[in-house]
């Protein structure tokens, strides 16, 4: 353990969506609310643009992983996801 404080603006939180997805659409939404409160970047990845990304994840959109991990799939719950975006990357 390093004893370096996690800051909670670095994390890496990736959105797999697909377009016409309103489920995908909320999370979205979701998301912005949410960096209001805590900021981190997030990127999104259209699985419909790579064909392994949506063998994967096809019936489970929209995905939001958080530090590499998989935390949702369809809806976010927002306490939770302030939980595992503080709590920082597990050392290894």
């Amino acid at each position: 353990m390093t004893g370096r404080v996690f800051n909670p603006a670095e994390a890496e939180v990736r959105l797999y969506t697909r377009s016409g997805c309103h489920l995908c659409d909320e999370a979205k939404r979701e998301l912005r609310k949410l960096q209001q409160q805590v900021p981190f970047e997030f990127s999104e990845i259209d699985i419909d643009q790579d064909a392994a990304l949506r063998e994967r994840y096809n019936d489970e959109v929209p995905v939001i992983f958080i530090h590499g991990r998989k935390a949702f799939k369809y809806r976010i719950e927002p306490r939770e996801f302030s939980r595992i975006l503080r709590q920082g990357p597990e050392e290894t």
